[in-house]
């Protein structure tokens, strides 16, 4: 396995990073002082609109998609480096690159089941940020981590599909330009294989009988990194036949193969997050003193911060070796690997981000610094595409089958 950087990954790299310092990181002051001004959370804010307009101008966009036909034809592991850098400001950057969740997910999607015209319709204005979209999995009444309890139901009338169902922490679905919705729920509820119950449906925002009950927080935040989140009722939603992706029955295998590169894009992310706050918490070290010497010469301090750079070192290195494998092997062929970076990458760093926190104090806490939006997020993430249990159990299944 040789990581080292190839030159199209070394050339990028330097330019995503000139973008950061030069145009995001200056930005997110501006972004919190413009959303608070707004008349709703979820207006459009104009300086994401001109990160968006400026990464396009660069080539900065789409660096997401493996398949050169959509987007910027990078490997997972030539990606890695590049979704570790937006990681750094994760409200900002992967907004501004459209390689945010959830429409990076929904974009593979379409790119890799979508038929012609669901491209045409829907992948194309996503591709080219004329749209957002949203994912609608999740639901209130039921264990969602078992995916085949969806109660959701997707009914043949005729030539049209009828969507009835009530879904929550909707990702994408309070962005004003949210158009679309991948829907999951069962087409055949009662059929003898759990896994063949299932299907995923395109319903527009705008269809009768679906209402956005409610904006859902995470811990308190709006989550504009992913759109937002949100309750949704649809209450006979009804769309064409042609909206059914894939066929009746492949909703499970869809979604597996769309959380796959999921959880190593959000891991990607998590290793910049954790870059960050160790940075931070140099930062702060240095320049504040405490019962008579500087935060640096503390032994706890000294020891938090070496910690998390041992540990940050070994969860890219594991993420580099997963995205490896699912370049060479594929996403099944890397089950494994996937599986053990979700468990170790947000408790990990969920713990750098704690320490950081410990160490500004009451700055922490507060929306003066980036640290307490950043342990939302990566918290979030202990259960956002299956919680930490699921993947341990199939884990454990996994090793345990050796010795059968």
């Amino acid at each position: 396995m040789d990581f080292a950087f190839d030159a199209r990954t070394e050339e990028l790299r330097a330019r995503l990073l000139a973008f950061m310092d030069e145009y995001v990181y200056p930005a997110e002051q501006v972004a919190h002082e413009q959303r608070a001004g707004l008349a709703s959370p979820w207006d459009t804010v104009p300086v994401v609109e001109d990160l968006k307009a400026e990464a396009r101008r660069q080539g900065l966009w789409n660096l997401f998609l493996p398949d050169s036909t959509y987007g910027a034809g990078l490997t997972n592991l030539q990606y890695a480096p590049l979704a570790e850098i937006t990681g750094r400001s994760p409200q900002l950057a992967p907004t501004a690159t459209n390689c945010a969740a959830p429409d990076t997910g929904n974009m593979e999607v379409l790119a890799q089941f979508g038929d012609e015209q669901q491209q045409k319709q829907w992948l194309e204005p996503l591709l080219t940020g004329e749209i957002r979209s949203a994912f609608a999995m999740t639901e209130p009444e039921v264990a969602s981590s078992d995916a085949t309890n969806i109660t959701t139901h997707i009914e043949r009338d005729g030539d049209s599909y009828v969507v009835t169902g009530r879904k929550w922490y909707i990702s994408g679905a309070m962005h004003p330009d949210c158009r679309i919705f991948i829907v999951m729920g069962k087409t055949d509820p009662d059929g003898a294989d759990i896994r063949r119950q299932q299907s995923m449906i395109l319903v527009p925002r705008d269809t009768p009988g679906v209402t956005i009950e409610r904006a859902m927080q995470v811990f308190g935040y709006e989550d504009h990194s992913h759109g937002g989140h949100a309750e949704v009722v649809f209450d006979r939603a009804r769309v064409p036949v042609a909206n059914l992706i894939g066929e009746e029955g492949g909703g499970f295998a869809i979604a597996q193969a769309r959380l796959g590169p999921g959880r190593i894009h959000h891991c990607m992310r998590l290793i910049g997050m954790a870059e960050r706050a160790i940075e931070l918490m140099c930062r702060r070290a240095v320049s504040r003193d405490a019962f008579g010497k500087p935060l640096a010469q503390q032994g706890v301090v000294q020891n938090w911060i070496a910690d998390a750079r041992v540990a940050v070192e070994q969860l890219r290195l594991l993420v580099l070796k997963t995205a490896w494998m699912m370049d060479t092997v594929g996403n099944r062929g890397a089950h494994t690997e996937i599986q053990a970076i979700k468990i170790a990458t947000p408790r990990t760093v969920v713990g750098i981000l704690d320490r950081a926190i410990q160490l500004y104090g009451a700055g922490g806490v507060s929306q003066d610094f980036p640290l307490a939006e950043l342990y939302a997020g990566a918290r979030t993430l202990m259960i956002a595409d299956g919680p930490d249990e699921v993947h341990q159990r199939s884990l454990a299944r996994r090793e345990l089958k050796k010795y059968l």
